[in-house]
């Protein structure tokens, strides 16, 4: 079936989070039906037209999905676990945070309660909710995605990723990895610059040139990566190496944290000695696919 305006609702978990979820169901026209265990933080909601609802059990039988956004996994086995919660039939969408393994755990759980589960991950913050800028990310059964997929509109921009319910947690932390890369290169760079007088406003557009014009390359080096082939079209790795050092020779001589190009460089160095260094940059992820005994 496809979810209509004024399909019911469950919201599960009224943090900040789970308040803005629950907003934007209303919001879209959904009968929403809430539960937190500090009751007073529905107060605004059913201000708005959601129904608190007594128990947990009476909340799910209330929507026609649930979605439960709570501190952890441990938290949701807890409130969805009790004998009386009856699952059978239940959609149920989990947005709590969790990894890959706790969210493959937890689907297996919820299937053999008889419930249909998807797992999920919000790449946005509270105030986006609602709008095309909350990116929600979903992993599953197809199926059940699509069953409710207009329903889930009203949240943001809905993807669905595949039927590994561990993907949508694989690739949050994905994204966090982009996040603070660039974040964390920017700083580094922002650092430097401090040293000459330069603030970080200025250098801030320069920054995002740069980032943008990295970004355009990954198609390209994502290919390289999917046939293993690692021609170097535009530097070799020993080349880059070099500029690694210069960037930590310059950072150490105006007082400047060099720990993040030194970690890079590192491993741009064992790449080099196990004989990659003629091929082009992304030939680093094999450092990055395998773990450090040390």
């Amino acid at each position: 079936m496809n979810n209509k305006p004024g399909t019911p609702v469950t919201v599960i978990g009224l943090g900040l989070m789970g308040q803005a979820l629950a907003g934007a169901f209303l919001k879209a026209g959904h009968p929403t039906t809430v539960w937190n265990r500090t009751t007073s933080k529905a107060d605004q909601l059913v201000a708005l037209g959601a129904r608190l609802a007594p128990t947990v059990g009476d909340a799910i039988r209330a929507g026609a999905l649930t979605i439960i956004c709570v501190t952890d996994y441990q938290a949701m086995h807890e409130l969805l676990g009790a004998s009386d919660i009856e699952l059978r039939g239940t959609m149920l969408i989990n947005l709590t945070s969790g990894d890959s393994t706790q969210a493959r755990e937890a689907a297996q759980w919820a299937e053999q309660r008889g419930a249909h589960y998807l797992d999920g991950a919000i790449m946005a913050i509270p105030p986006a909710i609602g709008s095309a800028d909350a990116v929600i990310l979903h992993s599953g059964p197809q199926s059940d995605f699509e069953a409710h997929r207009s329903t889930l509109d009203a949240l943001g921009t809905v993807t669905y990723l595949g039927a590994d319910h561990g993907l949508a947690s694989l690739y949050d932390v994905a994204g966090l990895a982009m996040m603070w890369s660039v974040l964390n290169a920017w700083l580094q760079g922002t650092a430097l610059l401090r040293t000459a007088g330069v603030d970080a406003a200025t250098y801030a557009p320069f920054a995002q040139q740069i980032a943008t014009g990295v970004a355009e390359w990954l198609p390209g080096y994502a290919q390289q990566i999917d046939s293993g082939s690692f021609p170097a079209e535009v530097s070799a790795l020993e080349t880059d190496a070099r500029a690694m050092a210069h960037l930590i020779e310059e950072s150490e001589a105006v007082g400047v944290n060099a720990e993040l190009p030194k970690l890079i460089k590192a491993m741009a160095d064992r790449a080099i000695t196990a004989g990659h260094g003629g091929e082009q940059y992304p030939v680093l992820i094999e450092e990055f696919g395998k773990p450090r005994n040390d």
